[in-house]
Formats: C-alpha cells, sequence, structure tokens
C-alpha cells in the first residue's frame, strides 16, 4: 500500500503533457517572463485534478531556463539533459517533499510530513546550486504537514535564498497556517471537463471505451487522479453494484449484499473495499446535496447519471427529507474510521453500513 501511494506521488514528475488548467500553466508562464517570480506558489483545488502535473512542468520549464518546446506555455523539451534529470529523479538542484517512511520497523509511511523532512530542505538550499541556476521544492501535499513541519517551513519562507522556488500542493488550504499562506502566492484550480479527463484516461486505460471513461470523469468529479484509481480498482462495476444494492431499500437484498460483501475480504479485497466506500460516500453527499437543493427550489434531484435510472432512485430514497440521511452520513463516516482503527471486519462493515441506509430511507 505504501509503495503505490508513493508511486502515485512521483508519477506526476514524468506526465508528459499538461491538459486543462491553461489559466494557472500561463499564469507561472508570464510570472517567469515578467522576472519577477514569487518565490512560494501555492497550487490548491481537490484531489486528483492535476495540481502535482502543473507542478512538475512548471520544475521542468524552469530547468530548462524558460525554453519551450511544443505546446502549452509550460511545454520543456524532454531531451534536454536537465529536463531527463528532472523526470528522472536525479536533478541535483530539484527536491520533492512528501511522506517519509518511519525510521523503525515496519518502516510504514508517515501519516504526515515530519519537520525533519522541512528541516531537510533547509539544509538543500544553504548549499549553492550544483547547476549554477534555480533550486526547486516540491512538497506534495503540503496540507499534510504536521504543525512543527509548517513552521520549520515557515523559516524558509520568511528568508528564502536567492532563485529558490518551492512550489506547495494542497488540497485543503485551510489546514495551512494563515502565516504560511500569506507567504504563497496562490493559484486556485478547478477540476477538468469531463472529455479532458476522458483524454487523459485514453492512452492509460486503452481497453476502456469512450463512454465508460466519460462515466469515470463523472464519477471522479473531474479529477483525473482519482479517475484513474477507479478504472484500476473496476470502480464502474462496484458502482453498479452499488446501486443496484440501493435500489432494493428500505428493505435489503441480504443475498446480494452478502454476495457483494464477500468480495471484500483478504488482502486482496482491500483495495474493492476501500474504493466501494469512497463511492457510497459519494453517492451519499451526492444525494444530500441534490435533496437540499430541491428543497431550496432548484428543480428537483437533478443529477448526471452514471447508472440509467440513478436520479430518480436517488429521489424516491430521499423523498423523507434530509434529516435521516444526514444521519446515515455520520453514522456511516464513523463506522468507517471506526472500522480502520479497529481493522473491524470488512463484510461486517459493509453490512452495517446497509442497516444504516435502510434505516435513513424508511425515513
Amino acid at each position: 500500500m505504501s509503495d503505490d501511494i508513493i508511486a502515485r506521488i512521483e508519477a506526476p514528475r514524468a506526465a508528459p503533457a499538461l491538459i486543462g488548467h491553461d489559466a494557472a500553466a500561463a499564469a507561472l508562464a508570464e510570472a517567469w517572463r515578467s522576472e519577477r517570480l514569487a518565490h512560494a506558489w501555492m497550487l490548491s483545488g481537490p484531489p486528483g485534478i492535476g495540481k502535482a502535473t502543473l507542478a512538475w512542468q512548471f520544475v521542468r520549464f524552469v530547468a530548462a531556463d524558460g525554453i519551450r518546446a511544443g505546446k502549452g506555455p509550460l511545454a520543456a523539451d524532454p531531451e534536454l539533459p536537465a529536463v531527463r534529470q528532472v523526470i528522472a529523479g536525479a536533478h541535483p538542484d530539484c527536491r520533492l517533499v512528501r511522506r517519509s517512511n518511519n525510521a523503525r520497523p515496519p518502516h510504514r509511511l508517515r501519516t504526515e510530513i515530519s519537520v525533519d523532512d522541512v528541516r531537510a530542505v533547509g539544509q538543500f538550499l544553504r548549499h549553492t546550486a550544483a547547476m549554477g541556476g534555480w533550486r526547486t521544492v516540491i512538497i506534495d501535499s503540503a496540507d499534510a504537514m504536521n504543525p512543527n513541519a509548517q513552521n520549520a517551513l515557515l523559516k524558509i519562507l520568511e528568508e528564502p535564498p536567492p532563485r529558490t522556488l518551492l512550489l506547495l500542493v494542497c488540497h485543503a488550504p485551510s489546514r495551512l497556517l494563515p502565516t504560511v499562506r500569506s507567504r504563497c502566492r496562490t493559484l486556485h484550480m478547478r477540476p477538468l471537463a469531463e472529455d479532458q479527463v476522458s483524454t487523459i484516461l485514453a492512452p492509460q486505460q486503452p481497453d476502456l471505451s469512450e463512454a465508460d471513461r466519460l462515466l469515470l470523469a463523472r464519477l471522479a468529479d473531474g479529477a483525473p487522479g482519482w479517475a484513474l484509481d477507479l478504472a484500476e480498482a473496476g470502480g464502474l462495476d462496484l458502482y453498479r453494484s452499488l446501486i443496484g444494492l440501493l435500489e432494493s431499500l428500505p428493505a435489503l437484498d441480504s443475498v446480494q449484499l452478502h454476495k457483494t460483501a464477500d468480495k471484500f475480504g483478504g488482502a486482496s479485497g482491500e483495495p474493492a473495499y476501500r474504493t466501494f466506500l469512497s463511492l457510497l460516500q459519494w453517492w451519499m453527499g451526492r444525494a444530500i446535496r441534490a435533496t437540499a437543493g430541491a428543497g431550496a427550489g432548484a428543480g428537483g434531484n437533478s443529477l448526471d447519471e452514471v447508472v440509467p435510472g440513478e436520479a430518480a432512485l436517488t429521489a424516491r430514497l430521499t423523498q423523507r427529507g434530509l434529516e435521516p440521511w444526514l444521519k446515515a452520513w455520520e453514522k456511516v463516516a464513523e463506522l468507517t474510521l471506526r472500522a480502520d482503527a479497529v481493522s473491524l471486519d470488512r463484510k461486517q462493515v459493509v453490512l452495517n453500513t446497509f442497516f444504516e441506509l435502510a434505516s435513513a430511507a424508511r425515513g
């Protein structure tokens, strides 16, 4: 699991192109041309939308000394030696700060970026640039820094060495200290359009039809990183199974429910289990928002469907109002957290979750 997470964090380093986010890329290119480049930038927005890809595109552009070669304001020639070094993780003046492994066995990935991880950046920046140009640092993700790490970063931000560029990939800016945020120029990035996500998925999931790629983009709310994870985990089939189970509510299709929950056993079942629960929480959030919109006169439970008949199903299940579903949302979230904390049986977690949903459907 740790290796998978690290691989996902490292993957944008070599992403061949940036799709979407034209305004953010143009802002960085213009700042470079102005020769008044801010030393720290915070790239904010939902997870998986391409913030890290933009950060690495800019680092490669800086390593190429702003020489463009291709489409896009930040397109750098991948054959330049310095750019190849960045892609390979071998550029001496480029650093990635991410969660590191615990020093003691079993050496699992930490849940946060520690102060030692950030102090290493300070040591790196105290040395002269090996190639005589800019030194670049990407922190992915910045909101994973604990308070001590943020305070250590603040010292760097207050007195940055010349020709230093720090790029903070940030999913939740509110988790950062106000003093850290105030010392960064912020670029707010939005989810991509469904056709853009489909374009990103195409070379990585060539066996998927265009229709399925568009449905994955919808499930992922325009986040290509999440869409790719869903594709690899069989997310569309899991979502269709989920909707099939919801169709029986407020009754429970016990046979189908047990059959589905049985798929999540053992080490091989964990990715599907986590994807299934994530999709359930996504559906619940969307159902609650649609119901709230209907109450405000927004025209009913209008949803862009992933599965045919989904909008009518959602309207039927939420016809008694928001309150039972808000309570179910809280109970399911609490159950999921408790299950992770004490390693509850996955099948029992799924069964208990659907007991809560059946109760909410009854109102």
